[in-house]
């Protein structure tokens, strides 16, 4: 009888404790989703990646406007793109993505839908940092590398890009965090790094070591999803022959998350007549006076729209 007592006792207590760190612990579903809690961590640390430029935010979900006046930045091409701010993958989808089955048979777009691995990838939060939108754009999927002697065309950005040779440079104080994102990217999902890119980013890593707002942003990603990346915090070193865990791969492959449903409502902006579904960078950024809901894509192209660039 005392034995039950004590379970009676202790039982609901041990489950309400697991609930309670499995709630603490979720890691974003979708890329929407990590958007809005990378808000949260970059909140009092409101500067664009690679440019070092001045973010205010807007509502709660990952959008922002940016100061480039502030910082020096000058506009290439692309004005919209400039003045807000998209949530960088540092290491690219496409780099990842095509690693994966699911974009053979469809591109982002059915990975997104059908395989929970490549999900977990778009949404992991130590893969995200703010850029300016533009910068964002002209890096595209393109890989790091040193350029002497391309010119800057950024204005003050400490940014160049090599649209021929598809290389872009980044500042030299942001080389080790990039070089440490990648390790930690390649090492969970046990992706494939050509050996001229390992070369490059260890160099990086030794040159640009871990300072204090790297390993803050760390502890509060880690708080949302439970893991740090070991990179950052010295558990693990990437070597040449190194050879990656694949932790990634175990947590997600089994995943229940649901398919994401890109055939629903979508959002669309009457003056450029460009819709954004929900996954889109800029479907929070629509003002509301210029806002048209449409129930599906179709409607939407229907009327008259088309689908936005910057779409996956």
């Amino acid at each position: 009888m005392k034995i039950r007592r004590i379970l009676a006792t202790t039982l609901p207590m041990l489950l309400f404790t697991i609930l309670t760190v499995t709630s603490l612990y979720a890691s974003p579903a979708n890329f929407t989703q990590a958007k809005t809690l990378m808000k949260q961590v970059y909140e009092d640390n409101p500067v664009t990646f690679y440019c070092e430029c001045s973010i205010t935010w807007q509502g709660n979900k990952g959008a922002g406007t940016i100061d480039l006046e502030g910082c020096g930045y000058k506009i290439r091409r692309n004005e919209t793109r400039a003045s807000r701010v998209e949530w960088e993958h540092v290491l690219p989808a496409h780099s990842f993505g095509h690693q994966r089955l699911c974009w053979q048979d469809g591109g982002r777009s059915n990975c997104v839908r059908t395989d929970p691995v490549f999900r977990a990838m778009e949404a992991d939060m130590h893969n995200l940092t703010p850029a300016i939108g533009e910068v964002n754009g002209d890096r595209s999927n393109y890989r790091f590398g040193v350029l002497p002697t391309t010119d800057y065309q950024h204005g003050s950005c400490d940014f160049k890009v090599d649209f021929q040779q598809r290389v872009a440079q980044p500042r030299p104080e942001i080389r080790g965090d990039i070089a440490r994102i990648y390790f930690y990217m390649h090492d969970r999902y046990n992706l494939r790094m050509s050996d001229s890119q390992e070369k490059l980013l260890i160099a990086w890593h030794k040159q640009d070591p871990v300072d204090e707002w790297e390993l803050e942003r760390d502890r509060r990603i880690a708080g949302h999803i439970g893991h740090s990346n070991p990179f950052v915090t010295g558990e693990r070193t990437w070597h040449r022959g190194y050879r990656p865990t694949g932790d990634g791969l175990t947590e997600n492959a089994t995943s229940n998350q649901p398919p994401i449903d890109l055939t629903g409502p979508v959002r669309g902006n009457q003056r450029s007549k460009i819709f954004h579904r929900p996954d889109c960078p800029g479907y929070d950024t629509i003002s509301e006076h210029n806002r048209v809901e449409f129930a599906s894509p179709k409607a939407a192209e229907d009327a008259g729209y088309r689908i936005a660039g910057n779409c996956p």
